[in-house]
């Protein structure tokens, strides 16, 4: 199988001697950096000073034994590891440097059933070689367009994994490292997802979901695209007064060319209609209005109603290579707890992220003024997110749980976990631990016209 580049790519390198100020990315030499001090996705291989945070080595590239193959729910490749410590608002203060607001606004919030189980540290976040062969050759080619809306000059790999510029610049490439960070080309998957109660009840929404990552497509290139990062579909299935509708988006790499493409069919009318609303702080139903539209995937969607910063580098600790809470035959009911998932089903690790905010802009609207991102180092996945209410108080605390599709390979999070502090309650996505299995992925290709909306209504049943 060939993975195909923009043909002009293939000669960039090779003009070493030339100035950084010619290349719409960083220089030839920089990006030489990939591979060698940095990892191939622009982290730094070496660890932290402390030892607390060790080198890259490769990432987690074998399953373990046992494994049989994509779609059977993962073995822990670190069954041995043992807490360390666990962090409680008694002891919080001791470790606040590293604690976001948000995960400090949890302990304070559910003080005697929050807790942070802290493991040693694994780097596992890997790539196959022909992404990274893509990610050197972005490095040097990629550009933000238009104010942040879209990229150009970027195919089959993440585009800015050396983060240069000012800071809005170096703020706008990590947020898109996040939108077309690596995932597969094909994946499907059956889950749920469920919007708890104060009381701890909840209902499931039980749905089927396709998504073909066409900026990673095996036989496309950039001239390929159609200006289009990925094709995702998703047909509900249970409860019985939403089974049966669907959803289709076309999720654009240039704004500016053609907003999100997006579609929905209503199974009681048997009518497809177009959705221009399914974006930015649209709600979405199945979660209760507890997740914007583009809360979904921890951030998704156009970045233009926002003012952005880059802020550097923190360690924090971070949930990471969770496994346990993915475990097959799992019950939901023993993941979900009455005001946030059971920690004790969860693993956190110290990591490097870089740190982004978004600030409303003067005259826009969102139902988020701001939001800070964390976003791990490795994967490019922002895996904490702080969202603050017109009156500057934190509202939501998102978290993604990640852990190694050694398959893939690949760091993605498990479980998308949106908490609402002043509602106390909060809703999950991407649950499978009672299905047969979780995600399955492939290298297949298929025919755009199978995610047209001319295909919507035939393949929605009941």
């Amino acid at each position: 199988m060939t993975y195909k580049k923009h043909a002009i790519l293939g000669g960039l390198l090779a003009l070493s001697m030339a100035s950084s100020a010619a290349w719409a990315g960083v220089s030839p030499s920089e990006a030489a950096r990939l591979g060698q001090d940095l990892t191939p996705f622009g982290s730094p291989k070496a660890g932290n000073s402390a030892g607390t945070i060790p080198p890259w080595t490769g990432g987690l590239t074998e399953p373990p034994p046992g494994y049989e193959g994509s779609g059977q729910h993962h073995i822990n490749p670190f069954p041995d590891d043992e807490v360390l410590f666990t962090i409680t608002p008694a002891n919080m203060n001791q470790y606040e440097e590293f604690l976001t607001d948000g995960v400090k606004a949890l302990l304070e919030t559910y003080p005697t059933t929050f807790r942070i189980p802290v493991y040693q540290t694994r780097r596992t976040h890997a790539v196959p070689d022909w992404v990274a062969k893509n990610t050197r050759e972005n490095a040097v080619s990629a550009e933000i367009v238009g104010e942040g809306a879209g990229i150009d000059g970027a195919f089959g790999g993440y585009p800015f994994p050396i983060l240069h510029g000012n800071d809005e610049q170096k703020a706008w490439q990590a947020i898109w490292n996040h939108l077309t960070r690596w995932r597969g080309v094909y994946v499907t998957r059956r889950s749920s997802e469920v919007a708890v109660q104060t009381d701890g009840e909840y209902s499931l929404v039980t749905s089927q979901q396709e998504a073909f990552f066409n900026f990673y497509n095996p036989e496309g290139s950039e001239k390929t695209l159609d200006n289009v990062i990925f094709y995702y579909l998703s047909f509900t299935q249970s409860p019985p007064r939403l089974a049966g509708g669907a959803i289709l988006i076309h999720e654009t790499l240039n704004q500016i060319i053609n907003p999100r493409n997006g579609w929905g069919y209503n199974a009681g009318q048997r009518r497809v209609r177009r959705a221009p609303n399914l974006g930015y702080d649209s709600p979405i139903a199945a979660s209760d209005n507890l997740r914007t539209a583009d809360d979904t995937d921890i951030f998704n969607g156009a970045l233009d109603r926002y003012n952005w910063t880059y802020e550097g580098k923190r360690e924090i600790y971070m949930p990471y290579n969770n496994y346990r809470i993915g475990e097959k035959g799992t019950p939901y009911s023993e993941i979900l707890g009455i005001s946030h998932i059971n920690p004790d089903l969860t693993r956190w690790e110290l990591h490097r992220v870089h740190v982004v905010t978004a600030t409303l802009k003067e005259g826009e609207r969102h139902i988020y003024a701001k939001r800070r991102f964390y976003i791990d180092e490795d994967s490019w996945n922002t895996v904490l997110l702080d969202q603050y209410d017109g009156r500057g108080e934190l509202w939501r605390v998102t978290m993604g749980l990640p852990k190694n599709y050694y398959e893939l390979p690949g760091v993605w999070t498990v479980l998308d976990v949106y908490h609402d502090l002043q509602a106390r309650r909060y809703h999950v996505l991407g649950l499978d631990t009672e299905e047969p299995n979780t995600r399955v992925f492939t290298n297949e290709v298929p025919n755009t016209r199978y995610f047209s909306p001319a295909s919507l209504r035939r393949r929605s049943v009941r």
